[in-house]
């Protein structure tokens, strides 16, 4: 953990790859890109398991629920998604980013 109490991207991983370790299906999800006000710089890190656990954080909140049922779509389907989420994004609103900025997310599975 941080001094902000979030988790780094070392505990996230290594949590990560002890759910794959015990046999358990794990998705990421990364900040790739930020524009203007941003909850969490690119490079910031989710892991997610197949039972809905996770660790880290891509948002502080504002946005995670949804990228977490991504995670869990993706650890479904295989499939990876580039998630965006911005003030002109109606989505955005709907779950909470009207701070005036811009965040994607890559959300993959981990084989």
């Amino acid at each position: 953990m941080n001094e902000t109490g979030t988790a780094n991207s070392e505990d996230v991983l290594n949590q990560a790859a002890a759910w794959r370790a015990a046999g358990k299906p794990v998705a990421i999800a990364t900040v790739v890109t930020t524009w203007g006000s941003s909850p969490r710089p690119v490079g910031s890190q989710l892991a997610v398991e197949a039972e809905g656990a996770f660790v880290g954080s891509v948002s502080g909140g504002c946005i995670e629920g949804a990228v977490i049922r991504e995670a869990m779509e993706a650890m479904e389907d295989g499939k990876p998604r580039l998630l965006d989420f911005g003030v002109t994004d109606t989505q955005a609103w709907e779950v909470g980013l009207a701070c005036g900025g811009k965040v994607q997310v890559f959300v993959e599975r981990l084989d």
